[in-house]
């Protein structure tokens, strides 16, 4: 088949097209462009760039401070101007920056040479501009600038869209903490508990993990080609290169980076605090699949109903249906992420003798497997946001299941005594369809005192919940 004017034959005419929803080819940046909006600033290429004109002018700015007779500290002008190098940085900037790349093919020298750029015309800046990148390898600039990356994306979006998450979910439990509902163990009808309880479980295992995520220590190291500090002590043997190295890192920002300093590295920061990162990432992620499969499962059996939106189609053949979208595409991308964590986890530790390129392009990928996490969080939050809770349908089938009392029932027979109490229950009960009748039947015949007598009667299978109404409101 010939091309036509529409079809591009070459990789030229390709770059050439803008990229739009339908010609993305990561969904990321097509169908969901929109709902990544939030991320996008921290974890782009452009927001790669960002932070590392952040380090090298941190780095700088400092250097000017350290008392060096070479170079002098900065007038107030000169300082201002170079932090609105950072808080102005725009997708011009990026451009430019790519463009200088195109001769270089190095990416942190291209940046190191874009900030030079922005010396001209400003003689006290030019003057020193040899200290830009002083002493520094790239990874120095990559691994604070990743941190970075990963702190602005946690700090600013992830942990913000899982809080929503938990915030709903904590709601519902609240609203649904008294509405009694079957259990199922093994797919079997097991001691009933509560729509809120269920839902305060999740909440625990979710506010747990959330904290396991916030609390990683990011780390970031600026100590030279193998960690040592070796050409920063060739220029001024007698300064302390590590202590100055610990502030520019651990200081809050803007002067600082506001990471926690990693004193002992090869080439590259070892990258283990990622791994711990992206773990609990993923711990919550599988979490969050357990939950999109359960609710998936109690709309199926109509526990939930979903909110209609006008418009909407659930088949293109069967107009009755209201899928339950929303958390099959969270479990699909929950599983998505899960799988780049993983990898990244077990990957990025791992670097031959001092340096290896295999983390590199891996680590241009954490904006993906961050993405399909923060996509399949909004996802639950619309779900859940549809969900209508059929009382009526719970209320039905713990009516239909009064074979479920059996476990009180022979508890009590055991407190006082009663002889084969479980094996009486269970020739009663297993296998067969139980009444009311026939369980109050057994409980009248029953050699216990009356009052315990009339407390079985009166239970049902809705009353039986135990503390889970409590429980649900502690949350």
């Amino acid at each position: 088949m010939r091309p036509t004017s529409h079809t591009p034959t070459s990789s030229a005419a390709a770059a050439s097209n803008p990229l739009s929803p339908v010609s993305a080819l990561s969904p990321l940046d097509g169908r969901y462009a929109g709902r990544l909006a939030q991320l996008r600033p921290f974890m782009s290429e452009q927001g790669y760039m960002h932070r590392r004109v952040q380090v090298e002018v941190a780095w700088f700015i400092a250097l000017s401070d350290a008392g060096f007779a070479e170079f002098k500290p900065l007038s107030p002008g000169a300082r201002t101007y170079l932090m609105g190098l950072v808080k102005n940085f725009s997708e011009a900037d990026a451009v430019a920056i790519k463009e200088i790349e195109k001769t270089t093919n190095h990416d942190v020298k291209a940046v190191e040479y874009w900030i030079k750029s922005r010396f001209e015309a400003r003689p006290e800046l030019e003057r020193s501009s040899e200290f830009v990148h002083f002493a520094c390898t790239s990874e120095d600039i990559n691994n604070t600038s990743h941190a970075l990356q990963l702190k602005g994306a946690r700090d600013a979006v992830l942990l913000p869209a899982l809080d929503a998450v938990i915030a709903k979910l904590r709601e519902m439990a609240h609203t649904h903490a008294a509405v009694p509902m079957l259990s199922r163990t093994h797919g079997q009808t097991a001691s009933p508990t509560t729509v809120g309880k269920e839902l305060a479980n999740v909440v625990v295992r979710l506010t747990a993990a959330r904290e396991r995520i916030a609390g990683v220590k990011l780390l970031g190291k600026m100590n030279g080609a193998v960690g040592n500090y070796n050409a920063h002590l060739s220029a001024w043997p007698d300064f302390d290169w590590e202590a100055f190295s610990r502030n520019v890192i651990e200081q809050p920002e803007p002067l600082g980076l506001g990471l926690t300093f990693q004193p002992y590295s090869i080439q590259i920061e070892p990258h283990d605090y990622m791994a711990e990162l992206f773990d609990a990432i993923a711990r919550t992620n599988t979490i969050l699949i357990d939950l999109a499969r359960d609710i998936w499962g109690y709309v199926s059996v109509g526990y939930f109903k979903q909110k209609l939106k006008v418009g909407e189609i659930g088949s293109s053949t069967m107009p009755h249906k209201v899928n339950p979208i929303d958390f099959e595409n969270a479990e699909g991308n929950l599983g998505l992420a899960n799988a780049l964590l993983r990898h990244l986890s077990e990957k990025l530790p791992i670097s031959r003798w001092q340096r290896d390129l295999t983390d590199s392009t891996v680590l241009r990928n954490m904006g993906v497997a961050v993405g399909y996490a923060v996509l399949a969080y909004h996802s639950l939050g619309v779900g859940l946001g549809k969900l209508e809770l059929n009382e009526e349908a719970l209320a039905d089938d713990l009516d239909a299941s009064w074979e479920v009392l059996a476990e009180p029932i022979q508890t009590v027979m055991r407190r006082f005594g009663v002889s084969g109490a479980y094996e009486k229950l269970k020739e009663v009960t297993r296998g067969k369809t139980v009444t009311a009748e026939a369980l109050h039947g057994l409980i009248q015949s029953l050699e216990i005192p009356q009052a315990e007598k009339d407390r079985l009667l009166a239970m049902t299978p809705g009353s039986y919940v135990g503390k889970a109404a409590e429980l649900a409101k502690r949350v």
